[in-house]
């Protein structure tokens, strides 16, 4: 499927969600407050700045008794080249005024190389040559958001661990080191470092990320080895800016974790 056939299934299910909500004659927080999601989000499902859940979906074929119709273009949807649990993600983030991640194993994808992530994605065994360039392209397609006219804020707190390991060559990491510098000196990004010498600390446990908007509720991504999960609890989400708030008072500077970045690089 291609990505501009992609981009007309996305279309389609933002019409038809709109148009079997106004035929049962609900508004937008009514329609949310029957599948137990905000009416902001069903807003931004209309308006394609995110994309539904299969269980969105499913909800909304019960409550405008749509016989299936909005599942089945959901399901439509996932011959995209990202993974189905992660594909929602991709429109949230897009459509997110800032988002703050942290990282305590790999940079995230947003800030990764291309070298850098063609290792990553080749990892995982029986893993084809083509479907890695699939993935990989799609990866890249993802940073297009950080060279628009409205780039989102993006905080990027990672382990200093993340600069250390290698993935790759010396020469795969000179260059992810060095692509960091250089997004960190763009007035949208910061990067910030958590040293080694801090130990223990809250984010141990996990890499996440957090999605805010000016005009919805945050929503959130927990990643694992096998699949990612989008939480979209309030509280849940409350949860995860607490714990990043203390990350960020783990972590250096922004000017003292480019000079950490630099010397990490000096060792690749």
């Amino acid at each position: 499927m291609t990505r501009n056939s992609d981009d007309k299934m996305v279309a389609l299910f933002a019409d038809e969600l709109r148009a079997a909500r106004e035929r049962a004659g609900l508004t937008a927080a009514e329609l949310g407050a029957l599948v137990n999601y905000s009416g902001s989000q069903i807003s931004m499902i209309e308006t394609r700045r995110r994309t539904a859940t299969r269980d969105l979906a499913r909800r909304c074929d019960t409550a405008l008794e749509t016989t299936g119709t909005l599942e089945r273009i959901q399901d439509l949807l996932k011959g995209m080249p990202f993974p189905s649990w992660f594909r929602p993600w991709v429109d949230i983030e897009a459509g997110a005024s800032q988002i703050r991640s942290w990282e305590s194993q790999v940079v995230g994808g947003l800030l990764q190389t291309e070298d850098y992530a063609r290792v990553l994605l080749s990892t995982r065994v029986g893993t084809a040559e083509a479907d890695v360039e699939e993935q990989l392209t799609a990866r890249m397609s993802r940073q297009a958001i950080l060279d628009r006219l409205d780039p989102p804020l993006l905080w990027a707190v990672m382990d200093e661990g993340v600069l250390r390991r290698p993935v790759g060559n010396g020469n795969v990491m000179l260059g992810q080191c060095e692509h960091l510098l250089e997004m960190s000196a763009r007035p949208n990004i910061v990067v910030q470092v958590i040293p080694a010498s801090t130990g223990a600390h809250d984010g141990v446990n996990g890499s996440f990320a957090i999605a805010d908007y000016a005009d919805a509720l945050g929503m959130a991504y927990l990643e694992t080895a096998m699949t990612g999960m989008i939480v979209e609890d309030p509280d849940q989400v409350a949860t995860l800016n607490l714990i990043y708030s203390g990350l960020n008072t783990e972590a250096l500077p922004r000017a003292a974790s480019v000079e950490l970045i630099k010397e990490v690089a000096k060792t690749w």
